[in-house]
């Protein structure tokens, strides 16, 4: 279990560099199509921080495997337990960054551009 929590990690760290070079070359091609640079720079920072979340996500797995099926001990779960309050409020906070908003509030926004764009709601 060790190798396949090992395996996990780097696909975690994977997926950050590679997304993070994906959202490089969308942003570059992006800037030549458009030459808009806010548009650019706010796609480029949605694109990095998707990646960034989905490399949390998978890098609280690879520490899930690690700590209950290799060494489950009071100490490493405590430790795993702190991981994943970090990483909860990092993805926590990437998401408000991404979206805007507050999740609670996200939905509330979403609804009146939807009512907003038919035709009962003009």
């Amino acid at each position: 279990m060790e190798h396949v929590a090992t395996g996990v990690e780097l696909l975690g760290v994977g997926v950050l560099v590679v997304g993070i070079a994906w959202s490089g070359v969308r942003a570059a091609i992006g800037w030549v199509h458009t030459s808009d640079g806010r548009r650019t720079y706010a796609e480029l920072r949605e694109s990095i921080g998707g990646s960034l979340l989905l490399g949390l996500e998978i890098l609280v797995a690879a520490d899930l495997i690690k700590t209950v099926a290799v060494a489950p001990t009071v100490d490493n779960v405590l430790v795993l337990g702190l991981i994943v309050l970090i990483r909860t409020f990092l993805s926590f906070s990437l998401q408000i960054e991404i979206d805007g908003a507050l999740p609670w509030r996200r939905g509330r926004r979403e609804a009146g551009s939807i009512r907003g764009a038919s035709p009962r709601g003009s």
